[in-house]
C-alpha cells in the first residue's frame, strides 16, 4: 500500500502551480481548468485578493479554537445573515460536515418543540452529501454504502423530482426534508421546475424543516449567490463550502432563528470550524463575489458557454447526447464512456469532472472570460472530432 491511503483513482498528473483559470503541471503543461477542484476555486487560482487575505492574516493569528470570539469570523457570520435567508451560521471544515449540523439542527428542532419522535430525513435518489456515515446513509448510494454497515438508521428517499412521493413519504417521525437544488455527482440533474417550490410547501404543510444542500451549487455557481434564489423559495437550514472558501477549507451551516432554537451551548461544535484563516479568506471571496455586476458577469460567460455547448452537442450529436444544468455547472452527457472523453480533453489541455449516469461535468472558476470559454469550446470541438467512441 502506498504511503497515501490509496482511496482515490488519481489522473497521472501533478500540478506546482496555478494562475487564474489555468493549472501547470511539473513538467510545464499548460491545462485550461474546468473542474475548479470540484467546484472549490470559485476565483481561480493564485488570487490576488486572497493571497493577500491569507498572508496577512497568517501573520496576525493561525488559530485560537471556539473557546474565543473570533472576529473575521462574527465578519463573515454577519454578511452571509445579511445576504441570505439566514439569521445564525455555524462554521465548520467540509460539506459533510455542513450537511450533518444540518441533519442535527432539524432532530433538535424537534426535540425542543416536544417533538422529539420526529428524527427522519426524507432525501433523493441520486443525492450525495458527503462521506461520513451519516451523509453516506442520507445520499443511500450503494457504491458509497458498500462495506460500510450497517447503515446509519433514519434517512428515507424518494425519486428526485417527484413531488408526490415526497409528499406521501412524510410521516409522523419525519423531522425535515434535504435536497440539492442542482444533483451534482449524479450527473448534473437540475431540480425540475416548481419542485423546489413543491417541496417547501409541503414541508410548511406538515411542520418540518426544508434543508438545502447547497455545498456545489452555492456561493455563485449558478449565477446568483445561491441556486435556490432562482427558485423563489427560501429554506430554514442550508449546507454550504466548495467555493466559499475559494480553495481554503471551511463550511458552513446556515439557519433561521426558529429552526436553530435547539442550538445552544454544547450541543454541535468544532475544533477548526471558522479559524481566522478560512473566514479571512472567505471573507475576501465574498468581497469578490457580492461586488456589483460579478454576478452579472457569471450569468454572461454562462451563456456563452451553454450556448457553445449547446451547438457542439448538435454538431457532435453521435457522441453528446444531452448538454444540462444552469450557470456554470454544466454537464455533457456522453454517448459513449465519459472516461474516454474526459481522458482525451486532458490530452489536449483541458480539465473537467467526472459524474454519474455518464456525464462529463464544466465546474469552471467564476472569474473565467469569454475568451476562455472560446478556448474550452474549441479544445471541446477539436476532441469530440477526434473522439472514436
Amino acid at each position: 500500500m502506498t504511503a497515501v491511503m490509496p482511496t482515490y483513482g488519481r489522473t497521472d498528473l501533478r500540478f506546482e502551480r496555478g494562475e487564474g483559470a489555468y493549472l501547470i503541471a511539473d513538467d510545464g503543461r499548460r491545462f485550461l481548468d474546468f473542474g475548479a477542484g470540484i467546484a472549490v476555486n470559485s476565483l481561480g487560482h493564485a488570487h490576488p485578493r486572497l493571497v493577500a487575505a491569507l498572508t496577512d492574516q497568517a501573520k496576525a493569528l493561525w488559530h485560537t479554537s471556539n473557546l474565543y470570539h473570533i472576529a473575521p469570523q462574527e465578519r463573515l457570520a454577519e454578511r452571509l445573515v445579511a445576504n441570505t435567508f439566514a439569521d445564525t451560521v455555524f462554521f465548520c471544515n467540509s460539506g459533510a460536515e455542513a450537511v450533518e449540523c444540518s441533519v442535527k439542527v432539524a432532530r433538535k428542532y424537534h426535540d425542543e418543540t416536544g417533538a422529539p419522535g420526529r428524527y427522519r430525513i426524507l432525501t433523493f435518489a441520486g443525492a450525495f452529501h458527503g462521506r461520513t456515515l451519516a451523509t453516506l446513509a442520507a445520499g443511500r448510494q450503494e457504491k458509497h454504502l458498500h462495506g460500510f454497515e450497517p447503515v446509519v438508521e433514519g434517512f428515507d428517499q424518494v425519486g428526485y423530482g417527484d413531488a408526490k412521493a415526497a409528499a406521501a413519504a412524510v410521516g409522523p417521525e419525519t423531522a425535515a426534508i434535504l435536497v440539492e437544488p442542482i444533483q451534482g455527482e449524479a450527473g448534473i440533474r437540475p431540480a425540475p421546475d416548481g419542485f423546489l417550490a413543491e417541496l417547501r410547501r409541503i414541508a410548511d404543510d406538515a411542520g418540518i424543516l426544508l434543508l438545502l444542500d447547497e455545498v456545489q451549487t452555492g456561493v455563485g455557481r449558478t449565477g446568483r449567490f445561491f441556486a435556490h434564489e432562482w427558485a423563489g423559495i427560501t429554506p430554514d437550514v442550508m449546507a454550504v463550502a466548495k467555493g466559499l472558501g475559494g480553495g481554503f477549507p471551511i463550511g458552513a451551516c446556515l439557519a433561521t432563528d426558529k429552526a436553530a432554537i435547539g442550538m445552544t451551548p454544547g450541543t454541535h461544535g468544532s475544533t477548526f470550524g471558522g479559524n481566522p484563516l478560512a473566514t479571512s479568506v472567505a471573507n475576501a471571496v465574498l468581497d469578490e463575489i457580492l461586488a456589483d455586476g460579478f454576478l452579472g458577469h457569471v450569468e454572461a460567460v454562462a451563456a456563452r458557454l451553454r450556448d457553445g455547448l449547446d451547438k457542439l452537442a448538435s454538431k457532435h450529436g453521435n457522441k453528446i447526447a444531452e448538454v444540462r444544468g444552469q450557470g456554470l455547472m454544466l454537464g455533457l452527457r456522453c454517448h459513449g464512456p465519459n472516461t474516454a472523453l474526459i481522458a482525451a480533453l486532458i490530452g489536449n489541455g483541458l480539465l473537467t469532472v467526472i459524474a454519474g449516469d455518464n456525464v462529463v461535468r464544466l465546474l469552471p472558476p467564476l472569474i473565467i472570460t469569454h475568451d476562455h470559454v472560446d478556448e474550452a469550446l474549441g479544445i471541446l470541438d477539436r476532441t469530440l472530432a477526434d473522439l472514436d467512441v
